[in-house]
């Protein structure tokens, strides 16, 4: 088998360490392992994403000297895979429209409250799918042996919004099986998609899962991820304040200087 993996920015800003992080253990995993690395824009929050933000990730990528193997299609342009894959879903009756907004979801969990009306797929409202109750046991590269009960995590997975958005676990689902990336390496605060990553590729007709590695991230201090909101994890301000690529990547697996 051939390991492919992907590195999946999404345009709706810049560059910062914890891609850098991503990055490192993308292409590291894929040259250990002879395989290839995919470049692909997640750009399906329309209203978010900005060609300003995919140009300068570009930029800061070939400047750290992570070149990818091939590039796929940006998200904007895949509605055609989206809608042919959806079809096979509402073939089965496993899609529905959904009038609920996010204020009325408690705890990020969705009760089903639009379940069973009649709503339709229409374009002004979120479009569901229905997750049955049932454990998901994979078997993460570093972590170890994990499962995951997307009913109980969840419920019925949003795939579209109501501004006809698709989603991020659908978008990424579903080009991973289409573009067929057999790793998924991502930080290790993904984990808890994964289970229903895996049953909605399932039920779009992939016949094995990716294997998944999730690793660790990077920490300003004991219990404290950094973030964007620390200030100091921008790859084009790090550039501006003189800091080298050796540097960047540096911080980005031992964390910036306290």
């Amino acid at each position: 088998m051939i390991v492919i993996t992907r590195f999946a920015p999404s345009p709706t800003g810049y560059l910062h360490l914890g891609h850098v992080r991503n990055a490192i253990e993308v292409w590291n995993f894929a040259r250990e392992h002879g395989g290839k690395v995919l470049l692909r824009i997640e750009d399906h929050d329309r209203q978010r994403s900005k060609p300003a933000f995919e140009a300068a990730i570009r930029e800061d990528l070939a400047w750290l000297g992570f070149a990818p193997d091939a590039e796929v299609p940006r998200q904007s342009e895949r509605d055609a895979a989206y809608r042919e894959v959806l079809s096979g879903l509402v073939a089965q009756g496993l899609v529905y429209g959904c009038t609920c907004t996010r204020a009325e979801i408690i705890n990020s969990h969705y009760e089903g409250t639009c379940r069973n009306l009649t709503i339709g797929l229409r374009p002004d409202v979120g479009w569901r799918i229905r997750i049955e109750p049932g454990v998901e046991l994979f078997d993460d590269l570093r972590i170890g042996p994990q499962q995951q009960d997307p009913s109980a995590q969840c419920g019925d997975l949003l795939i579209r919004d109501r501004l006809g958005n698709w989603t991020y676990q659908w978008a990424a689902t579903i080009d991973d099986y289409l573009q067929g990336v057999t790793h998924v390496i991502r930080g290790e605060d993904l984990l808890d998609s994964t289970g229903r990553q895996i049953r909605l590729a399932r039920l779009a007709g992939r016949p094995e899962p990716a294997t998944f590695l999730h690793h660790a991230l990077i920490m300003r201090s004991p219990g404290k991820k950094l973030s964007k909101s620390d200030g100091d994890t921008g790859i084009r301000e790090l550039r501006a304040r003189g800091f080298s690529r050796e540097d960047v990547t540096s911080m980005a697996l031992h964390g910036p200087p306290r």
